[in-house]
């Protein structure tokens, strides 16, 4: 047996391993039901409920938000809208397009309602996560921003006297997040994609040019990846929903028809797709993975917002999960759902989605084809931001080892094209839903907390 043959052999019987821990389930009626799935929904519904609906009551206010001014003096380097567009690129990507497609034909179109619900309960959580991570950020030497869980789970367990554990904890979501920020899925997909619509059957190359392209925009950091992702989220958002809607104008008739299968199987759903509790862990599944709401991801972009008031950011940052889930994700389900692709046998994610976009014009699965270029692109750019915080709470902030960071991103996207590189899927998944662990523990511990200053700020600034 080759050193090669050997570690790969290695390394694929550890991840295999990892991810059965890691999305170890229980049954239910035959239908198996992830822990960590639990974990991040029965968090979303606590802190919903603790913080009297926050999701709802501030839905409004948090649209003003958006597109405030940031006030004079504010710390931070980046406006709070383009801190939602780069937490946002993190979380729209292709999970959006293949995930959902996925989740419909595990679970039937009654997915699509569980997805929903869980997405708006996810506000909630990611409400919690944004304020927490303006809150105990840090400024660096150099004048940039560093924050997220990392900062507050240690935070969290020095107020419990537990400094030791709230130390490694921090650490091992530091690790997590490195290890999760490897973009491979995302390029994979998008040449499988480019493979199937043009014919290119180069992917070493196709993954030099797309680390090149992403090495072009993180190597000026924070700024540079909020200055693409603000304009490239809402332009790749308008390309895919404007086709979505042109297959689903298409099917106009069919809608109200689609929208009544929706709720009526969500409720009473057939056998085939595992029962009632079958469709709604495939709905609240490809939520969770969706937005990512309690993983911990997209608060490290908030915290770079320029803002006073952390609860304000906690506001922006609770309109994620609405685009992502609500509107996006129930797009691609209608689109599923009226033309009937999720029926179709021997196609899996991306395929489903592809062919129902196929389905009004032969050449539709193009413009496919760009939006989850995009979608899996901006993703990549904002995740290579979360790894490299995780690298500078570890190492340092110093540029010598920022910089080595940036090249081994890179040096590792280049790789993700490569059929064989598969093997290493499971793991990033296993390191990325670590995450959550310490994460929605940091969470529960300091939610009395932030409950104290949203109600703070709703008499300061929302009522007067």
């Amino acid at each position: 047996m080759s050193a090669e043959y050997s570690f790969q052999t290695l390394f694929e019987a550890f991840t295999t391993q990892l991810a059965a821990v890691v999305f170890y389930a229980f049954s239910f009626n035959g239908v198996d039901i992830p822990l960590v799935m639990i974990w991040l929904i029965s968090g979303a519904i606590i802190f919903t409920l603790y913080l009297g609906f926050i999701n709802i009551r501030g839905f409004r206010y948090a649209i003003g938000r958006l597109f405030a001014k940031p006030e004079r003096d504010s710390a931070g380097e980046i406006s709070p809208y383009k801190a939602l567009t780069t937490a946002l690129s993190g979380t729209v990507g292709t999970g959006n397009i293949a995930g959902v497609a996925i989740a419909i034909s595990l679970g039937g179109p009654g997915a699509t309602f569980w997805m929903i619900m869980a997405g708006l309960l996810g506000m909630s959580t990611k409400f919690v996560e944004c304020t927490l991570a303006v809150k105990y950020r840090q400024q660096n030497a150099d004048g940039s921003i560093s924050g997220g869980p990392m900062f507050y789970i240690k935070a969290a367990l020095d107020k419990y006297h537990l400094p030791r554990l709230g130390s490694a904890l921090a650490i091992f979501f530091s690790i997590a997040v490195i290890f999760g920020s490897a973009g491979f899925v995302h390029v994979n997909q998008g040449f499988v994609q480019v493979e199937s619509v043009t014919g290119f059957d180069q992917p070493w190359l196709f993954g030099v040019i797309y680390a090149a392209l992403i090495g072009a925009v993180i190597i000026g950091g924070i700024k540079s990846i909020a200055n693409v992702t603000s304009k490239l989220v809402p332009f790749m958002c308008a390309i895919y929903l404007l086709a979505a809607f042109v297959v689903i104008a298409q099917h106009l008739t069919a809608v109200p028809s689609a929208l009544l299968l929706i709720v009526h199987s969500a409720f009473a759903p057939d056998a085939a797709y595992g029962g009632f509790i079958g469709v709604l862990i495939q709905g609240f599944r490809r939520a969770a993975y969706s937005n990512e709401a309690g993983i911990g991801s997209s608060p490290i972009a908030h915290a770079a917002a320029r803002t006073k008031d952390p609860i304000s950011q906690g506001f922006v940052g609770l309109l994620e999960p609405f685009i992502d889930t609500v509107v996006i994700c129930t797009i691609t389900a209608l689109v599923i759902i009226l033309t009937g692709a999720y029926q179709l046998q021997g196609l899996d994610g991306v395929q489903i989605t592809s062919g129902a976009f196929a389905t009004v014009f032969d050449w539709f699965p193009i413009v496919l084809m760009v939006a989850l270029l995009l979608f899996g692109f901006s993703t990549v750019l904002s995740w290579s931001y979360y790894g490299l915080t995780g690298w500078r709470y570890i190492v340092g902030t110093g540029p010598k080892m920022t910089t080595l960071y940036k090249i081994l991103f890179c040096g590792m996207v280049s790789m993700g094209a490569v059929p064989s590189i598969m093997a290493v899927f499971d793991f990033i998944d296993s390191m990325i839903f670590l995450m959550a662990i310490p994460n929605i523990l940091a969470l529960y511990l300091l939610l009395p907390e932030v409950k104290a200053d949203l109600n703070r700020y709703w008499q300061n600034r929302v009522k007067h």
